[in-house]
């Protein structure tokens, strides 16, 4: 009996230690591959500026590494000029001329701006990555509404 009594007073003391040393890990996990440029953007749900909030259920995503960025985004909004190819989707496109800024912000987390230069639209895409992973990601266009995503980062496979 006495045993238990001092393993459940053990483990009460320890679990939270190990979670904060796994919280740890991960916000230096997070660091490392943001300013190594080295990572992928999960999207979960989409933000449009009009319509409703749209629960994502396929798998779309925004691969970062040094040399190349490729989106696989959905879009949705109102377009102020019409496509060149309309069986392309507005945010499924690679990018490998691209301006990449990345800054610490106030509460912890990073403030990440991409511009391509190879491409005149999306403009800009704006990232803010939390120290859990979490992030939120801002596309602002020059021929169409903003749209924004909430989801993810991870590293890449």
């Amino acid at each position: 009996m006495k045993n238990h009594v001092w393993l459940a007073i053990i483990a009460f003391i320890c679990l939270p230690a190990l979670g904060w040393a796994q919280k740890k890990d991960r916000k230096a996990e997070i660091k490392r591959i943001v300013e190594a440029q080295n990572y992928v953007f999960k999207a979960q749900t989409a933000l449009p500026t009009a319509g409703a909030t749209r629960q994502l259920t396929s798998d779309y995503d925004f691969r970062v590494s040094k040399d190349t960025i490729v989106s696989d985004l959905p879009y949705f909004g109102r377009a102020y000029t019409a496509p060149l190819n309309p069986s392309e989707g507005p945010l499924q496109f690679t990018s490998t001329d691209f301006q990449y800024t990345v800054n610490t912000n106030k509460k912890g987390g990073w403030n990440v701006s991409i511009a391509p230069k190879d491409r005149t639209d999306p403009r800009e895409l704006l990232m803010t990555i939390f120290e859990n992973g979490s992030a939120s990601m801002v596309v602002n266009s020059n021929n169409r509404q903003p749209i924004s995503f909430n989801g993810y980062v991870t590293t890449k496979r």
